[in-house]
This record gives structure tokens, sequence and C-alpha cells, in this order.
């Protein structure tokens, strides 16, 4: 006879979580094209392109080499933080030392979850935008705090009103989370606006955690600035960048954080408990790609232009006021009054097989938008966009 397993009662912590957006819907997906459905998939943000040949022959050479299959530890690599170093000089003109304020991390979803756990605790708070990407509330509620989610409004250009933060909040607050060019409304932010939030975390004593990885993905003529070409960011702010969007490098999984000594060394000591660093020949790979794959960015972003541009103009025509936005693999698409953003893509996918991120997923913040991912072809972007017309 067995007798049933006495679990453990779940954390308090692990209760207060969200669902993660779109956690049923690959199998929803699977089903219907088992039934036959043609499935657009533009929900999460995994382009269908190539990453740079280079990245694939290192990878390859570097797997040949048996030290390279030795334990990464927190050092990592010395050739991928030296060419993490070199790029951030020759992109944003900001020197970093390759060993003191530079870190290599399993893609930077990782390096943000885990950073709450040197600065947040039971009673402290994280300013958070909403909608806004996950990680940000996840870490925070994993290390013991309480996320203030700020919702992101066309009336304020998306941008978090710094000014307009309640105090108690502020005084609480150990974070503040910025991520522009932003996931998911595809909002950029002024220059102006980063020195007053670089001001504003220095008056309170506040980190300032400045997620940068569709710096790349621009478009326009338009160039996203690093947090630290704003003077005196160093002293309070870290920057996160990936790999996964510029390179379509997603399933890699590699990235950095870059900020002041004591940042960083904080960081690396909360990875050297949870991880043995990231598989080296990955971060050799990483390494090439900074080193010579910059001809082929420019490429890569001119095939997201024209997604971009397809799909805006096929929205427009069926009915969908949406902007054009200046950087990201994003549309940002406000819905009809009236409609609900988790209900409108769930009829997308079961009604027109078309997969699109309801903006509520992401956060209360988001209701009444749904995000397009430039994740397909045009002709698919146009397809998809006549097939969610029927749903106005």
């Amino acid at each position: 006879m067995t007798t049933k397993m006495a679990w453990p009662e779940l954390a308090g912590r692990f209760r207060t979580f969200p669902s993660y957006p779109l956690a049923d819907v690959p199998q929803i997906k699977r089903e219907l094209m088992a039934r036959g459905v043609d499935v657009i998939d533009l929900g999460v943000g995994d382009a269908d392109l190539a990453p740079p040949p280079v990245a694939v022959d290192a990878l390859v050479a570097a797997v040949r080499e048996p030290a390279m299959s030795r334990y990464a530890n927190q050092l990592g690599h010395v050739a991928y933080r030296e060419a993490i170093s070199a790029w951030m000089q020759r992109r944003f003109g900001v020197r970093l030392d390759p060993f003191r304020e530079i870190h290599p991390i399993i893609g930077s979803k990782e390096g943000i979850a885990h950073l709450a756990f040197c600065y947040v605790g039971p009673g402290d708070t994280t300013i958070v935008p909403d909608p806004g990407y996950q990680p940000y509330i996840g870490g925070t509620l994993l290390a013991g705090g309480e996320p203030y989610p700020v919702p992101l409004r066309p009336e304020h250009d998306f941008l978090i009103p710094l000014d307009e933060l309640p105090a108690d909040v502020v005084r609480r607050a150990k974070l503040l989370y910025l991520n522009y060019p932003n996931n998911p409304t595809a909002a950029i932010a002024p220059l102006d606006y980063l020195e007053r939030a670089v001001s504003f975390c220095r008056e309170h004593r506040i980190l300032l955690v400045y997620d940068n990885a569709y710096s790349e993905i621009a478009f326009d003529g338009y160039r996203p600035p690093s947090i630290f070409e704003v003077e005196g960011a160093r002293d309070v702010a870290i920057e996160f960048h990936s790999l996964s969007k510029t390179y379509n490098m997603t399933g890699w999984r590699i990235g950095w954080a870059a900020g002041g000594e004591s940042v960083i060394a904080a960081l690396a000591r909360i990875k050297s408990f949870v991880d043995s660093g990231q598989f080296l020949p990955v971060q050799a790979a990483a390494a090439a790609v900074l080193e010579q794959a910059g001809d082929w960015v420019s490429g890569n972003v001119v095939a997201f232009r024209e997604r971009r541009d397809a799909a805006v103009a096929a929205l427009r025509a069926v009915g969908f006021e949406t902007a054009s936005p200046r950087a990201t693999m994003y549309l940002w698409v406000p819905l009809p009054e009236g409609q609900g953003s988790e209900a409108f893509a769930r009829r997308a996918l079961l009604e027109q097989g078309v997969v699109v991120m309801p903006g509520a997923a992401l956060g209360p913040g988001g209701e009444g938008f749904f995000r397009v991912a430039l994740t397909q072809p045009a002709d698919r972007l146009r397809e998809a966009a006549q097939r969610l017309a029927v749903l106005l």
C-alpha cells in the first residue's frame, strides 16, 4: 500500500507569485497545430532569425577544447570580459574595468532576478514599471520585498513619473527598475529623463537598475544610450545587457552586468551560491560576436525595421491605431475601449490562430493594450493583421 506524500506547505513568497505570461500557450499551440491550424506566434520575443555565423563557428571551436568544458565559475572566460569592456567603450564611450566593473551572467533575466537578493529584504520596496518584465517583480518577491508597480501611461510617454511617487514608497525603496528602450511599450527615454532618474536615485539612496537589453535594436537614426553616459550614474546604477535580442541568441542565455565595483561584487557573491557560471564555449562565442559582428548587427536591424513597417501598415489598414516605434522588436497596440486584453488574446489564439501578448499579462497597467513581437517575416505579420481584424 502506498501512502500519499505529505508535501510541506508552500512558502508565502511562492503564493504571492503571479502566473507567468502565456504559460499555457505552448500547450494550446501544440494542440491547435495537431489539428492542422496554421498558428502565427507573435507572443514571445524570440525571433525566427539566425544568430551571427561567427557565434556558431566560435562555439564549435571552443567545444572541441577539453579545458572549455570545465567550470566557468564567476570569473568566466577572460576574453569575454575583455570583449564586453571594449564594446562598451566603442559603443557608449564608457570605460569599465573588465574584472571589477563587469560580470558575465546567464542572460540578463537571471542577473536581474538575482540582484534583488543583494539589497532587498522584508519591509523593503522596489519600484517597478507596470507593465514590465516579470523578473523585476519575481526577484523582489523572492528576496522578501514588496514591489510597487507604477503604471506606464501614454500621457507620461510610458515613463515612470518620478516626481509623483508616494513619499513613503520612496523612503522604503531600495531599487528602481527602468527599461528603455522599453518592453513591452517600445517607448524610449530622453537623456534628460535619465539624468533626472540618476539625480532622484542619488538623492534617495536608491539603486537604479537599468535594463538595456534592446540598446541595439533601434531605427530611424535613433541610438539608445547607456545609463553610464549620464554623469554620476556609475555611483548609483547597474546596467544589464543581453545578446539574446540583438544577435538572435535567446536560447544561448548569455549577457552581462556593468556597474561600480561594489554592486558588481555583491551580484557576483550572490551568484557564487546559485550558479557556477555560463558554459565557457558560449562565453567564447559571445566574445567573438562582440568583437566581430558589428556590421552584421546593422543587417539584422534592417530586418526588424522591415517587419516593423509591414506590421504597422497592416494593423493600421485594418483598424488598429498603433504607433511606429523607434526601438525594440515590439508593437504596443491599443485595443478598442471595452475590450479586455486577456479575452482578446484568448480569442485571437483560439479563433484566429494568432498568438499575441495581452497587456494585462505583464501587469495591470498593461490593460487595454496587446503586444506584437516582430518574430515572423513580413508576409506572416500581414496575414496576422488580417486575422486580428475579425476580432474588432
